[in-house]
């Protein structure tokens, strides 16, 4: 039911687009502004292309709530833990957490992969 929506959801979004896409950049839509000397253009098309505007416009919005409510509704309130580190265990008791904090003990430089510079 929710995938269905979505695809509902996702075609009337781009019958949104396509819908305000097709209107003149003088105005109309869903506000009312625009230019004088665009009263007496076409006045049918502008009236259906408002219309259908504002409709899918409120089609949207309701469809974006009730996907909303149905998501935070639904079961799967699990967490993923499949890309959680996995913890170390702490050192033994007794042993130093650092080996350089050893007395005299001078530990070789750790190899990190890094390649040294050629001068």
């Amino acid at each position: 039911m929710f995938t269905f929506l979505l695809v509902v959801h996702a075609i009337i979004a781009a019958l949104l687009v396509t819908v305000i896409l097709m209107q003149k950049s003088e105005g109309g839509g869903l506000t009312t502004g625009g230019s004088p000397s665009g009263l007496m253009s076409a006045r049918g098309a502008a009236d259906f292309l408002t219309r259908a505007t504002a409709i899918l416009a409120g089609l949207f919005i309701a469809m974006s709530i009730a996907l909303a409510i149905i998501a935070a509704n639904r079961g799967g309130a699990s967490i993923d833990t499949s890309l959680a580190r996995p913890t170390t265990p702490a050192p033994a008791a007794g042993a130093p957490a650092n080996p350089a904090a050893q007395p005299g003990g001078n530990p070789a430089p750790a190899d990190n992969g890094a390649v040294p510079l050629a001068r």
